[in-house]
């Protein structure tokens, strides 16, 4: 069940501990991922293909308000988050409060970072925690033209003169 997958910090870095142990590579990558689309799909599977066990840290609805906007998150995080993992290639899914997931890399340690390209390497956060570790940061390129933001402008464009 999708819901299995949604974990507490403290139980992730047990699974973690245990995976590191036997040898696979964790990789890490975080996001809002509000009203899921196309470009998020084809994000998170590159991700996977970066390391053995994939974890999405998915910020809460507070954290989503205040990078977002006060109309943020369209989607509440409870929903968002059973939705990332019901996605096959995610194995992990944990919800995190603060604006960016620095705290969380710090308490799991993961072994490979994985950002949008959008991103230049200097910016990633936690960067630097991974590489001292011997971990690697990689960069995925995204979807063209597909963005939440782009897919509620549309909505409402088409919506706009019709009432229900």
């Amino acid at each position: 069940m999708a819901t299995d997958k949604i974990v507490s910090w403290e139980v992730l870095k047990k699974e973690v501990r245990d995976w590191q142990q036997r040898g696979l590579r964790i990789v890490f990558t975080n996001g809002c991922f509000d009203i899921l689309h196309v470009g998020h799909v084809r994000y998170l599977k590159d991700a996977k293909a970066c390391g053995d066990k994939l974890i999405v840290a998915i910020n809460s609805d507070a954290s989503v308000k205040k990078i977002k906007g006060e109309r943020r998150p369209i989607v509440p995080q409870a929903e968002r988050a059973e939705v990332v993992a019901a996605l096959e290639f995610v194995d992990k899914v944990v919800i995190f409060d603060e604006l960016t997931p620095l705290d969380l890399i710090t308490f799991l340690q993961p072994d490979i970072l994985v950002k949008g390209a959008d991103w230049p390497e200097e910016k990633i956060v936690g960067r630097e925690i991974v590489l001292e570790r011997g971990g690697k940061v990689k960069r995925i390129p995204l979807a063209e033209g597909v963005s939440t933001s782009k897919i509620i402008k549309r909505i409402l464009a088409r919506y706009k003169t019709k009432t229900e």
